[in-house]
Order: structure tokens, then C-alpha cells, then sequence
């Protein structure tokens, strides 16, 4: 399944563009593509597009990347935004974000 099945390819576009030279907020970007609104169901539909290896997790490796999930042309995370993103995530220290992590991270 393609993020754009999901997803608006201008919402995506538009979220990518604005933390292009900012430092990236996860809770605002999902908030700008539209995912907030989304039901959990499709929140985790997204969730198993980004998890890039099928674990069940994203992990940090995946997570530094996780903007090219959404398109081609996003750009990497710094070693900063990533931290705090998982920090904010990863309710239960594991070091990895779940499913029902990154719904919850979601619809915070």
C-alpha cells in the first residue's frame, strides 16, 4: 500500500515543506497530512507502511528516515528530532515505537 492511498499527496507535500528548514514536530506534521482526524484503524495502515522492515516496530534506524515513508522527497530526520521523536513515542522505554505507540502519539 502507497502512503498516497492513504494519504492526500498535497496535505503530504505541504506538512514536508514546511519543517523542510525547521526542526521537525511529529504531533504538528501528523496533525498537517490529515492523520489526527484519521480513525486508529488507519492510523496503523500508515504505521505498516512506514515500518519499513515488517517488525511490527519502527525503530530508530527506521525512524531518521521516517519523512521518506511519507514521500520520496523528505528529508532525513537529524540525530536531535529523531531522539525526541521516539522519546515522545515510546511509552514503554523500549527503545522502539509500537502500533498502539505511534496511534497513540497520534491522537494525543
Amino acid at each position: 500500500m502507497a502512503m498516497t492511498d492513504l494519504l492526500k499527496a498535497e496535505e503530504i507535500k505541504k506538512a514536508l515543506d514546511a519543517f523542510a528548514a525547521e526542526t521537525f514536530d511529529p504531533k504538528k506534521f501528523f496533525e498537517m497530512v490529515g492523520m489526527k482526524a484519521m480513525s486508529a484503524e488507519n492510523v496503523k495502515k500508515v504505521f505498516q507502511v512506514l515500518d519499513v522492515d515488517g517488525s511490527g516496530f519502527i525503530e530508530e534506524e527506521e525512524l531518521k528516515f521516517v519523512l521518506k515513508g511519507f514521500s520520496k522527497e523528505g528529508r532525513d530526520l537529524t540525530d536531535a528530532e529523531t531522539t525526541a521523536f521516539l522519546k515522545a513515542a515510546d511509552k514503554d522505554g523500549d527503545g522502539k515505537i509500537g502500533i498502539d505507540e505511534f496511534e497513540g502519539l497520534v491522537h494525543e
